[in-house]
């Protein structure tokens, strides 16, 4: 996921989403592209589940 994804995913604004990516206890980014960072969306997820648990996809659906 890049950050674009990631704010879509949080549905945050540009300024929070890069605000939180730079946070101390967000994943670290797997890769480091000359287009920006690239996450994996399992990190991703987890960091939701456990730090935005609201916004967490239900695992029913």
């Amino acid at each position: 996921m890049g950050q674009q994804e990631i704010r879509d995913r949080l549905g945050y604004s540009r300024q929070h989403t890069a605000m939180l990516i730079g946070q101390k206890g967000f994943p670290d980014p797997a890769y480091k592209l000359g287009m920006g960072r690239i996450w994996l969306a399992d990190d991703v997820e987890e960091w939701i589940r456990a730090h935005r648990p609201a916004l967490a996809e239900d695992p029913e659906s």
